[in-house]
């Protein structure tokens, strides 16, 4: 009967979640929007001067920085996608979210996460093959194969994602529709569900691992054969010059992959961190690169350097 099977549908699936935002920290929720909005202006303006300039920048055409570029639009979707709705919780304009809206916020939140860790293994890559096989770099790396790396990062998320979608719609939440938390996240929209949710849990487990935890493997290894090419380079000079090229990169790592790691690893074992902690982390792994990884290429690069300071105070040519 169409009526009964509309009102099953109503009753398992909530209209709405109600976000609380950091719950266990409500005497501060006056105060984070400063904080969170003073890091999001960062991340925008940083992201979009760094795109600027890549884009209008002929000498910055160049194979890093392209994926740079790529890099600072997963960046800006990152932080889009959350930090919106984390401020108008604080400032309770809206703690409510729809069904499907939440969704569609874990999907991008995930999505961009996923394949900024992508881009990351591209770059450690562009790295590996620069220092250890110099000769081959300009064959390796062209314009067609960044845009198929490129593509390659988005459908990978994609097909990651995608499946978590139905994994979500098929649980029934028997009103449950309270969420501790500043946005939508997988496994926190999976908890409020009233049903068996181990297919949901051993998924997430498995998409993290052979996502997140093979691009870290493969990062390392990349990172073991450019040192032990860095240590057989003959001159000190050429050495450090090596080792140059890398240090912003792997201050980027270490920035993305630190809290997300130690995020996922709370989560799985650490019952006795109180949850406030694993909501303040959630939100530092989705604000700390974008802010960051324009203001550390700045910073290291003197390429971007130069040209960002050409559109910021007309000056550093």
């Amino acid at each position: 009967h169409p009526a009964m099977a509309a009102l099953n549908q109503t009753s398992l699936q909530p209209a709405s979640f109600l976000l609380l935002g950091v719950a266990g920290l409500e005497d501060l929720h006056a105060w984070l929007p400063i904080p969170f909005c003073l890091m999001y202006v960062v991340a925008l303006l940083g992201n979009f001067i760094l795109l600027f300039v890549i884009a209008t920048e002929r000498s910055l055409h160049k194979t890093m920085y392209l994926f740079l570029a790529m890099l600072a639009v997963a960046d800006l979707v990152l932080s889009s996608s959350t930090v919106p709705k984390a401020l108008s919780i604080f400032w309770s304009l809206s703690k409510e979210t729809s069904f499907h809206a939440c969704l569609t916020q874990m999907f991008f939140t995930h999505l961009s996460f996923i394949a900024e860790s992508t881009i990351l293994l591209a770059m450690a890559f562009d790295r590996y093959v620069a220092i250890c096989n110099p000769l081959r770099y300009a064959t390796v790396f062209t314009h067609v194969m960044i845009a198929k790396i490129g593509l390659a990062a988005i459908a990978r998320s994609f097909c990651v994602m995608f499946p978590t979608i139905f994994l979500l719609q098929r649980l029934p939440y028997c009103g449950h529709s309270t969420m501790p938390h500043t946005y939508c996240e997988h496994m926190d929209i999976t908890r409020l569900a009233c049903a068996d949710i181990s297919i949901n849990i051993w998924y997430s487990f498995a998409t993290t691992l052979l996502s997140l935890g093979m691009d870290i493997v493969l990062i390392g290894v990349s990172y073991v054969l450019i040192l032990r090419a860095v240590f057989r380079l003959s001159s000190k000079d050429a050495q450090r010059k090596a080792v140059g090229t890398c240090s912003s990169h792997t201050c980027i790592i270490l920035m993305f992959y630190t809290p997300t790691l130690f995020s996922f690893f709370t989560h799985r074992f650490g019952h006795n961190v109180p949850h406030h902690v694993h909501i303040l982390l959630a939100n530092v792994y989705v604000l700390l690169p974008p802010v960051l990884n324009p203001i550390v290429y700045t910073m290291k690069n003197k390429l971007i350097r130069e040209n960002v300071s050409q559109v910021l105070f007309g000056t550093g040519q």
